[in-house]
């Protein structure tokens, strides 16, 4: 059926009204109002568009025109205006009814495929209405910035029409969650992703964005993306600024985790005994994370931590004299820098290990 075709039925009884409303100058009831409003709710579920609807009541009311004087056609059209209003207010109702209800299934599907709470059967028929064919490997991307997202947020439209105008109609899935701006994409495209970690950064005013690796499946997506949200977990309490994380560069810190208490051990062994020191240990694994994330060099670290060279090497032999480990020695760096990002990563000595 086109727009054009609009059947009789939603004009029934609509003749007789203007008859009426021509001769006795009344206004419709509440029962015609309301009949016309369901009228209108039924055409929008029908697929019939709002113009071609008013334009056959429009017509519908022009075929009885020729035989009104001035004071009738006045009266007919006062009783049109409310008519097509009710009408119209039926069909938009209707219409964000179908939206609403369009976005329940959607946000439903999203929380089945993130969080991998469906038969994966029926998750697999659920994702080819919105884009996905979950037999291929896809990977996740996950941006976080300052402030929360939401799929109504300017950052999420102005990332969304970014990729639609670069990579038209490929199976893309945007969405948002937690607050946070989502990208699935199939595992071999690369370039969308980092596209879209591009766009994220951009829109979110600097916020980090997190990318997991691509795993084959349903169960791939939720893998990836539990991926891309403990690389921004690890960014958080490593203080990584890197705007752009691939959770292959970050295996290792997982690997140093996998046996918590091992690394507890190791942390209040090597770095217990900075915690007698003036100043408290905090101060000691600040300036061991400076001299190792730049590269061991001390007037490099010393900028950064706004020291001066000799003030920085003082601390380092203090660190020295107090667990026993030279921070220059090679075998010594390696044990202390694995305490340190131990500590880091357990919330040492700030939490009790």
């Amino acid at each position: 059926m086109t727009g054009r075709e609009v059947p009789d039925e939603y004009l029934e009884g609509y003749a007789r009204i203007l008859a009426e409303a021509s001769r006795t100058g009344r206004r419709l009831t509440r029962d015609e109002l309301e009949s016309l409003r369901f009228r209108g709710e039924r055409a929008a579920e029908a697929g019939l568009g709002l113009r071609a609807l008013v334009r056959r009541y429009l017509t519908a009311t022009r075929e009885s025109w020729p035989t009104l004087s001035s004071t009738e056609a006045d009266r007919v059209l006062a009783v049109v205006e409310q008519a097509i209003d009710a009408f119209a207010e039926g069909h938009e109702r209707a219409q964000r009814l179908a939206v609403r209800q369009e976005e329940a299934v959607r946000r439903e599907f999203i929380d089945d495929l993130l969080y991998g709470r469906s038969d994966l059967g029926r998750l697999a028929e659920r994702a080819e209405r919105f884009g996905l064919l979950l037999s291929r490997a896809h990977a996740v991307a996950v941006a976080q910035g300052r402030q929360p997202v939401e799929d109504t947020h300017p950052a999420t439209r102005q990332v969304e029409s970014a990729l639609i105008s670069r990579f038209g109609e490929r199976r893309i899935l945007l969405t948002t969650k937690d607050g946070r701006l989502i990208c699935v994409a199939p595992g071999e495209q690369d370039d969308v992703l980092a596209f879209f970690a591009k766009q994220a950064h951009a829109a979110t005013d600097g916020g980090q964005v997190a990318i997991g690796r691509a795993h084959p499946g349903a169960g791939g997506v939720v893998h990836s993306y539990e991926e891309a949200l403990n690389a921004l977990d690890l960014a958080d309490r490593l203080h990584l600024h890197e705007p752009v994380l691939h959770t292959a560069d970050l295996l290792v810190y997982p690997v140093l985790t996998r046996d918590r208490q091992a690394m507890a051990d190791l942390v209040r062994n090597t770095l217990g005994p900075l915690q007698s020191a003036r100043g408290g240990a905090q101060l000691f694994v600040d300036t061991l994370t400076a001299y190792f994330d730049s590269g061991c060099i001390a007037a490099e670290a010393a900028r950064r931590l706004n020291l001066s060279v000799r003030a920085f090497t003082y601390r380092l032999e203090r660190i020295h004299k107090l667990t026993g480990a030279d921070p220059a020695d090679t075998v010594h760096r390696y044990t202390l820098q694995t305490s340190v990002i131990g500590a880091r990563l357990l919330g040492w000595p700030n939490d009790e290990v």
